[in-house]
């Protein structure tokens, strides 16, 4: 896919942008929303899936119970995690894309082929990016993923201090977290460590 001609003279303009995307127009039930956050100097990237239909509703990304528990598994309240100087928002899909009898369908691909890199490049002081499911532990970690998410997920420290690999926190996925308690026993507190670590500074 061809990128966008245009280029932007920041990070406002490139978000404007984005914001008003119509690329897969056709292919969205509910039409085009895109739900993204970032600024310039921001220090921490969450990748996660693509919207759910509530975040469509609402236009605030994690806005839901699998926020909630984002935001506990980051040891921060909602102040801190919506300040778009401390932590940007983008998901590999910008905008909600439907549903099939599993859940939400994947994110489309558009998204990141078009705009990713651009938003990256205006993001230069990140220095953790969660990975929050498969679809962004394949974009960004590619060949290095292992055979699983759960494998994947464990050698978490293979990808520090730059990547940490995370299962989404639905709660549809509350058997996996009740199979696999190393997560919250070893995952979480390091987590919240290394965050309380790159503000204190």
């Amino acid at each position: 896919m061809a990128k966008p001609e245009a280029t932007y003279p920041n990070l406002d303009a490139l978000l404007t942008a984005v914001r008003n995307c119509r690329v897969c127009e056709s292919h969205l039930p509910l039409g085009p929303r895109p739900v993204l956050r970032a600024g310039e100097t921001a220090r921490i990237l969450i990748v996660g899936q693509a919207p759910g239909a509530r975040v469509h509703t609402t236009g605030i990304p994690w806005d839901d119970p699998s926020g909630d528990c984002l935001r506990a598994w980051l040891g921060i309240d909602k102040t801190f995690f919506y300040d778009e100087s401390r932590i940007a928002i983008i998901p590999m899909g910008f905008c909600y894309p439907g549903r099939t009898t599993g859940g939400d369908l994947p994110p489309r691909r558009e998204c990141a082929a078009l705009w990713l890199d651009q938003l990256l490049a205006r993001l230069p002081q990140i220095e953790l990016t969660l990975l929050v499911g498969q679809y962004a532990q394949r974009h960004f970690l590619g060949s290095r993923r292992k055979r699983s998410l759960t494998a994947t997920t464990m050698a978490w420290r293979e990808y520090a201090p730059r990547f940490i690999p995370l299962p989404h926190p639905s709660p549809r996925n509350q058997p996996w977290f009740k199979q696999n308690p190393w997560f919250d026993e070893d995952v979480v507190p390091a987590l919240q460590a290394r965050i309380a670590t790159l503000f204190a500074r």
